[in-house]
């Protein structure tokens, strides 16, 4: 089943497609999940459980479920800080607020809101909740993020961070998880909740003012000064998301040359143009949602977008258009690493098994440990805590790094951060992040890369997460021999959810999505495009021969 990229792709979404609002938030607070149907329970995939009320995969009684499990787990671990509570622009995302709102008030947590009822990216609540927490020893802060990402429009999604500021890890989530299936199934009896009118008053809510709190930071991360002197044009296209507010202020704290391609929040995201699928989802690396500012990039030095909570970056260049994540993310890394004269020698590079091979050159070229982790941010949590990483980063467009002083600075992925670092890059060498990938390209080899989706439902995900090295019947891949056959990371020897493949020519992985009903196939090559078809083809070869015979059984 290879990629059929829709006719829509690229051009503006047409009315037809656009979700109906107001149909969405009624089946939000009208529709009930099944809590004996496993497609409607409260699932945390590789952030977070997301779903839509259309479906009844997020509602209401999955919100207030969640909420309340949090409450317990909070008790349970004593975490009597407050609660940093961010929303993005997603429909759903505000009917949530007033629910998730409700229920901590009920229990009596302390809750932290946007001050003016602002919307609120990922990063500048894992800030928030690292400011609060520096130094303590008891009364730590922790945060909720009602987002689903870069997910389309009719989807919600609701993301805890513990007192480390970044994605919970599993056994944080399996915990939640089953305590909030278990108040489904009991009908949500011993979820406390309080009207929204008494919640919002309650004595423990408070304002806190995200956006100034992380803008004024800023500069302890980014040399901002740099970026100022060079003058660079810079353009940024929020994508309707919650860092909306963010950049304008970023340019007039820093005084930078940086222009807004537009400030237009939408719930249907009507502005957007169509992603490769024919859905609307707003992907910073995906080169169809990020069309707009791509027929623009000639306009400026650099310029770059961020998903709908802010924690994916996309970098446009005005030769090259949109990077792919992989050839920033390895530019990134090269710099970064050259120009932290502060860093330590001894801090490693973080990478996802399904990222590019070029980092791990870059890495061994610059003489620093590489720590391969599965998919999923939450992997890369502790590093970025105990600053033992400098640099953490994922092919789906993900990073954080360190404060310039290396210490710190979030343990989430930080969209706007990484956008910010592509500036500094142009700014101190005169040459952009594309540019600095085809120095690496001439010195290590051009490598060819795609990664293709198809469909898949529940159980075929399921099966494709347990799939075992045993099962890969295959010899040689694309004509070379195959040299290792993996199913859990290098670098902490947890589950990739998946396999991966290799040889010495190129290499495949095959893994379900953890937030939407399809599988993903990543491959590289050494030897161009055609050996790389070679390693496409005979990986959903295999993949689909596995899938058949599991769903024969």
């Amino acid at each position: 089943m290879n990629k059929q990229i829709s006719p829509l792709a690229g051009k503006p979404a047409p009315p037809e497609i656009l979700v109906n609002v107001a149909k969405l938030i009624t089946a939000y607070f009208s529709e009930t999940p099944d809590a004996s149907n496993p497609a409607q329970a409260v699932a945390f995939g590789t952030s977070g459980h997301r779903g839509s009320a259309l479906d009844s995969t997020f509602n209401e009684a999955h919100v207030l479920a969640i909420t309340q499990a949090v409450c317990w787990y909070r008790h349970q671990h004593r975490i009597s800080g407050p609660l940093f509570l961010g929303i993005d622009t997603h429909a759903l995302s505000e009917p949530a607020f007033i629910t998730t709102l409700s229920v901590l008030a009920a229990n009596n947590v302390e809750v932290m809101i946007a001050a003016g009822g602002g919307y609120t990216p990922t990063p500048a609540v894992s800030h928030a909740i690292l400011a609060h927490n520096r130094d303590r020893t008891d009364k730590f802060a922790d945060g909720i993020i009602l987002t689903p990402s870069h997910n389309p429009p009719e989807a919600g999604g609701f993301k805890y961070s513990p007192a480390n500021g970044g994605p919970a890890d599993t056994e944080v989530t399996s915990w939640i998880e089953k305590k909030a299936n278990s108040l489904l199934a009991g009908n949500l009896k011993e979820v406390k909740r309080l009207p929204f009118s008494q919640a919002r008053h309650a004595p423990g809510v408070h304002h806190f003012d995200f956006l100034d709190a992380y803008v004024r930071d800023l500069g302890s991360v980014i040399d901002m000064d740099v970026i100022r002197d060079a003058g660079i044009r810079m353009g940024v296209d929020p994508l309707g998301g919650a860092g909306v507010h963010y950049w304008p202020r970023i340019a007039e704290l820093y005084q930078l040359n940086l222009s807004v391609i537009s400030d237009e929040v939408d719930a249907t995201f009507r502005f957007m143009s169509v992603d490769w699928d024919g859905q609307i989802r707003m992907d910073p690396s995906s080169p169809y949602a990020v069309q707009r500012l791509i027929d623009q990039r000639e306009r400026f030095d650099i310029a770059f977008a961020c998903d709908t909570d802010h924690d994916r970056h996309g970098i446009v260049t005005p030769s090259a258009g949109l990077l792919p994540s992989n050839h920033y993310l390895s530019a990134a890394i090269q710099y970064l690493f050259q120009h932290r004269r502060d860093w330590p020698r001894n801090l490693a590079i973080g990478k996802t098994v399904v990222s590019t091979c070029m980092i791990d050159q870059v890495a061994a070229s610059l003489n620093r440990t590489l720590i391969d982790m599965p998919a999923g941010f939450k992997w890369f949590v502790g590093g970025l805590f105990e600053a033992s990483l400098g640099f953490a980063g994922e092919e789906s467009a993900g990073a954080s790094f360190l404060r310039r002083d290396a210490s710190v600075w979030t343990t989430d992925k930080d969209g706007i951060t990484a956008a910010l670092l592509a500036a500094e890059m142009t700014a101190r060498t005169g040459r952009n992040p594309g540019e600095i990938y085809a120095e690496l390209e001439a010195q290590f080899g051009a490598l060819a890369a795609a990664r293709i989706e198809a469909p898949a439902d529940a159980e075929q995900r399921a099966t494709l997460s347990r799939m075992s090295p045993d099962k890969i019947m295959l010899v040689e891949l694309a004509g070379d021999k195959i040299t290792s056959k993996i199913n859990h990371a290098p670098g902490n020897f947890a589950s990739i959810g998946g396999i991966k493949v290799s040889t010495e020519n190129g290499w495949f992985a095959a893994r379900p999505s953890g937030t939407e009903n399809i599988y993903k196939i990543y491959a590289e090559s050494r030897l161009g495009q055609t050996h790389l078809q070679k390693i496409l083809e005979e990986a959903q070869w295999e993949v689909d021969e596995v899938l058949q015979a599991d769903t024969l059984r």
